[in-house]
């Protein structure tokens, strides 16, 4: 059953991705094709948006994975753990997130990476701030935001001053909450994804970045999709009343980021289409949010983690990515 579901998941993501590449490299031909009651100005708005964000998200995605995979392959779990003291539950909190800086890995392989470092002796709390932080902190984000907000300096430092201090927070009260429990689900059987662990590393890269590719690659082209459409079709007025609302609109764009999050390298390019509705603070509301947790996220949480763990931790990401936004929002 597990087989059937992964082939689906990756035929999903390689049709996808297919269709992308032919409407790319034959637009022309395949409007001929296309009714013209189809090809109506929203729609057309919306294909120009949903490429537009694919097109400037792509390359960063690929680097992103290719980074990913080199670590998955060639870094080891066990020399994370030496990094990291386990003796200072508090202070271990800032070497733990420079790990997590270190580590270009996406949201969506995060969860299994932190899994694997509870299951090797990691505290908790730890580990989930190497998952919260990885996402957004790596260069590789660090440099897709930057080219996403060019004119905006502010987002830039400020996705990346966020979420350095919310993992810190939330590494802290978890520890507070949960102390040094084992938030795992106690399985009789760990069935993981088993990948092949010959000595060609070479190959092991191509095929961890491949799947992670096509893995992620749904969910960039979904997301895009329903970004073009939300812009397109919401009400103009709605959307510019509730971006103005100092309170509302980050909470609306953090909701906004749970259900259609991209891969954190794609993220900025999304939310850069929101610019000149939303504020500031709303604006890095949505990148610190979504890499964070994100509905993707807490599918696989609960697959691994007991259920009042995870709701734990979705509570207070959720607390604290608000209020340290609301701060922010005093300053910028």
């Amino acid at each position: 059953m597990n087989s059937l579901r992964n082939f689906s998941q990756e035929m999903t993501g390689i049709v996808l991705f297919m269709l992308f590449i032919v409407l790319f490299l034959a637009g022309d031909w395949v409007k001929d094709y296309i009714p013209d009651e189809f090809l109506t100005s929203s729609m057309v708005n919306v294909i120009t948006i949903f490429l537009s964000i694919l097109l400037e998200a792509i390359p960063f995605i690929l680097i992103g994975v290719f980074a990913s995979a080199l670590i998955q392959v060639f870094v080891s779990e066990s020399l994370l753990q030496r990094i990291i003291p386990k003796r200072f539950p508090y202070l271990a909190l800032f070497p733990a997130a420079i790990v997590g800086a270190l580590l270009p890995v996406c949201e969506c392989a995060i969860v299994p990476v932190a899994r694997r470092l509870i299951k090797k002796g990691m505290p908790a709390h730890l580990a989930i701030v190497v998952m919260v932080t990885a996402p957004i902190l790596n260069p590789i984000v660090f440099a897709s935001t930057y080219y996403a907000f060019q004119n905006n300096m502010t987002v830039v430092f400020g996705r990346m001053g966020i979420a350095l201090v919310a993992a810190l927070i939330i590494g802290a009260l978890l520890y507070r909450f949960y102390g040094k429990r084992n938030p795992l689900i106690q399985k009789e059987h760990d069935h993981g994804h088993h990948h092949d662990h010959s000595s060609n590393k070479l190959m092991q890269t191509i095929v961890h970045a491949s799947d992670e590719f096509f893995d992620m690659g749904k969910y960039l082209i979904i997301g895009a999709f329903v970004a073009a459409g939300f812009q397109t079709y919401l009400d103009r007025e709605l959307l510019v009343g509730i971006g103005t609302n100092e309170v509302l609109a980050p909470a609306v764009m953090m909701g906004f980021a749970y259900i259609i999050s991209l891969c954190s390298e794609a993220d900025a390019f999304v939310a850069s289409s929101f610019g000149s509705i939303f504020s500031v603070s709303s604006i890095l509301a949505f990148l610190v949010y979504g890499p964070m947790i994100d509905f993707k996220n807490t599918l696989l949480m609960l697959a691994y983690f007991n259920k009042k763990f995870v709701l734990i931790f979705i509570g207070v990401v959720t607390i604290v990515v608000y209020t340290c936004t609301l701060i922010v929002q005093l300053f910028v």
